[in-house]
């Protein structure tokens, strides 16, 4: 039975198979989460269907499976998908937590309070994709050329585009951390940010483009408040400002 990995500080000085050994304790903690997650998931996956189903306009809530074993298959998948949903905030903790003692103490005081914003903005953007993306996404989608088609929504397709979604909106809300994050530790300059905008503008359109949906609507919608979460970045790291000078000074290296 592996020991528990104690809390790593800044001036501790860990070998390599110290720092595995740490590694492979929070990841094991990360899969622990996980399987817990997918039980509960799995055990309410009646409530987490019909949540899924929610954004699908009248006379397409009953979707088709074309096989024996699909019904089992995609509600064990859905319940994964809503698994990963619900541990991914635990899970990039223990990434943030692995890599926070690489920090120095000033520098942590930097960081922690951003930390405190994923949570809210992973919520922020599942939110912006269940109420905002998905029903105006859907209603293009199922609505194109329908004269020319007979639509059946399939029950694997739907969950997995909807699950998808979901999980894309979420991360790609964290953008402003992790501005805030470069521009907070004096990596990026907040000029540099303004001064290269409209590449800023290009890569937040790739990413869009990249994101879950094949539509120029859901393309759109996920656009949109990328530009906008860059802004605020950009006024939020003016705010704080940049570290000052002296706070390093005054807390000296353990390595000079």
């Amino acid at each position: 039975m592996p020991r528990r990995v104690r809390a790593v500080s800044h001036e501790d000085r860990l070998s390599l198979v110290e720092h595995l050994d740490e590694l492979r304790h929070r990841l094991v903690v990360c899969l622990v989460v996980f399987a817990v997650a997918l039980a509960l998931c799995f055990w309410q996956n009646h409530l987490l269907l019909e949540i899924a189903q929610h954004p699908l306009p009248e006379g397409h809530k009953k979707l088709t499976t074309f096989s024996v074993t699909e019904p089992f298959t995609t509600t064990l998948t859905v319940s994964a998908y809503g698994a990963a949903i619900l541990s991914a905030p635990f899970v990039l903790w223990e990434l943030y937590a692995y890599i926070l003692p690489a920090f120095s103490p000033a520098e942590k005081r930097v960081v922690l309070p951003i930390l405190l914003l994923f949570p809210i903005l992973f919520i922020a953007g599942i939110a912006f994709g269940y109420f905002a993306v998905m029903p105006a996404a859907l209603h293009f989608l199922l609505n194109f050329n329908d004269e020319q088609f007979n639509v059946q929504v399939r029950a694997g397709d739907y969950y997995s585009f909807f699950s998808m979604t979901m999980l894309a909106c979420g991360l790609v809300f964290q953008l402003p951390m992790a501005i805030l994050a470069v521009t907070r530790l004096g990596i990026v300059p907040v000029q540099w940010f303004s001064q290269n905008r409209r590449y800023a503008y290009l890569v937040i359109a790739i990413i869009a483009a990249a994101l879950p949906g094949v539509d120029p609507i859901s393309m759109l919608l996920e656009m949109v408040p990328l530009l906008v979460l860059f802004e605020l970045s950009i006024l939020l790291a003016r705010w704080f400002g940049r570290p000052s000078e002296g706070a390093g000074a005054a807390e000296p290296s353990t390595q000079e």
